[in-house]
């Protein structure tokens, strides 16, 4: 096989994609803001803010934030994910 075809082990992480609404979308913020949440649980967040325009802290997203939050506060504690919880706290404090 030609090594055109062969993967070598770069340490490439596979590119992310996001399903994101288009910007004019009344969903959008909310979307964006899920978005960030998991990119930044998953180590991505380059590829997160480069997608949804918004860097980390983006005050105008901190009321979905805080909704996505409670969600998670609302979850039996041990179904919880506690790395969201604790990104989604650094995100309203815009860390």
């Amino acid at each position: 096989m030609s090594r055109a075809f062969v993967k070598e082990d770069s340490g490439d992480v596979p590119r992310r994609r996001f399903a994101l609404p288009e910007p004019w979308d009344p969903g959008y913020n909310a979307a964006a803001a899920l978005a960030l949440l998991e990119a930044a649980r998953d180590g991505q967040m380059q590829e997160a803010e480069a997608a949804t325009g918004y860097r980390w802290g983006e005050p105008s997203l901190h009321p979905h934030i805080r909704k996505l939050l409670d969600q998670e506060l609302a979850r039996p504690m041990a179904e919880q994910d506690g790395r969201y919880i604790q990104l989604a706290r650094r995100f309203l404090r815009g860390l």
